[in-house]
């Protein structure tokens, strides 16, 4: 049987984008199709020169017209997407996040005041907090620095990536942003219209403040363009349909706490110590302030717990059961304990997590055990004080 164009762009359309997470054909990457006998030649509709994830998409597609009855050869070719069909990429990508143009109902939801998009126009509605979003937001806090919270950010975020689910990874922390690089990203993000598509490492996408300024640019910001940066990765970012977003957030309590129990009120938090009894009365600052806005703390993570020297002994290097009195005090569970090695610190310089260089080891295996702990609490419920049944 002779191959019909039809049958062509029923099949390229079918292919899902491997970045974007829809179908060919809800994109309109397929452009002109020539069927000459057995040959098919097909041209890819790209919106950008740099299309993330080109490489995969062309084998994609070869493949499933490479299976169609009557096909000997494909041809792929690439042109650039007019203006009009990037504008309707754009539309269709945001539809795809709960908001469109002239509809602000999700922006309501999201704490941008009565009647006003949480984005710069009609339609940057926040996507995590319209009704029904199904994804789980979970801060990672601390009350100071130098306890491995963006550690135990990147490795939980891959963690949960190998068990299966849809994970992303927002760097809250914009005057020490360090995801890019703990995540050995040296893409940045592709923009299509006004519209960021991030980058994605190990099975987790990233946007950070590291991707639109240098290593050794300090960010000189008050409050109001913190405020204004963690808007538009959240209305400003297609991160497609997410299970978890995980927010690595600044120490301390400052302005980027109140703007995230602001913007996200529905979201999660966990609170990363180390055993000692300093770290521990600092980070429940931190606990008591996501408690006082109204966010959900669901947990401590102890970090730096032990040391396993090479006859199997532990060593308690900063003493124990910080972890455990932070937990009881807050009257949390202790999620997981996660052991000091070299291979965290390193992992973390070179952009190859712990968990991907050593997936087998110790430390990957409390994060394997910390991921499916979130999976077993799911997701918080949201009680309203103000409604009763009668």
């Amino acid at each position: 049987m002779a191959v019909t164009e039809s049958d062509v762009r029923e099949a390229a359309g079918a292919v899902q984008d491997p970045r974007l997470r829809l179908s060919l054909a809800e994109l309109g990457l397929v452009g002109a199709v020539e069927v000459g006998g057995g040959d098919v030649r097909l041209e890819l509709a790209l919106p950008v020169p740099d299309h993330p994830g080109l490489d995969q998409l062309a084998a994609e597609v070869r493949r499933a017209l490479g299976a169609l009855e009557g096909v000997d050869s494909v041809e792929l070719r690439t042109a650039p997407m007019d203006d009009e069909g990037r504008a309707r990429l754009r539309d269709r990508l945001r539809a795809a996040m709960g908001a469109s143009p002239g509809n602000d109902d999700g922006a309501r939801q999201g704490g941008g005041g009565p009647g006003r998009p949480l984005g710069h126009e009609e339609g940057k509605a926040n996507p995590f907090s319209r009704p029904g979003a199904r994804t789980r937001v979970v801060g990672v806090s601390s009350g100071k620095g130098g306890v491995g919270k963006s550690s135990v950010t990147v490795n939980l975020a891959v963690s949960l990536a190998r068990l299966g689910h849809a994970v992303g990874v927002l760097d809250a922390d914009v005057y020490g942003f360090s995801m890019p690089r703990m995540l050995g990203l040296d893409e940045t993000p592709v923009v299509i219209e006004d519209l960021m598509v991030p980058p994605v490492a190990h099975g987790v996408a990233c946007i950070s403040m590291g991707f639109f300024v240098g290593e050794d640019q300090p960010v000189i910001w008050r409050g109001p363009m913190l405020h204004k940066a963690l808007e538009q990765f959240l209305a400003d970012v297609y991160w497609g349909t997410l299970d978890y977003l995980l927010i690595d957030m600044p120490p301390g309590t400052g302005d980027v706490a109140l703007s995230m129990a602001q913007y996200l009120p529905r979201s999660e938090v966990l609170v990363v110590t180390t055993p000692q009894p300093a770290a521990q009365r600092v980070a429940q600052r931190s606990a008591y302030m996501a408690k006082k806005v109204g966010l959900a703390l669901r947990g401590v993570v102890e970090n730096m717990a032990w040391f396993t020297g090479d006859d199997g002994t532990r060593y308690e290097l900063f003493g124990s059961g910080g972890g455990q009195q932070l937990a009881d005090e807050l009257a949390v569970p202790l999620l997981g304990q996660v052991p000091l090695v070299a291979a965290l610190r390193e992992g973390g310089d070179v952009g190859v997590p712990v968990t991907v260089a050593d997936p087998g080891g110790e430390v990957a295996r409390a994060f394997e055990a910390l991921a499916k702990r979130m999976e077993e609490l799911g997701p918080t419920r949201v009680f309203r004080s103000e409604l009763t049944v009668r």
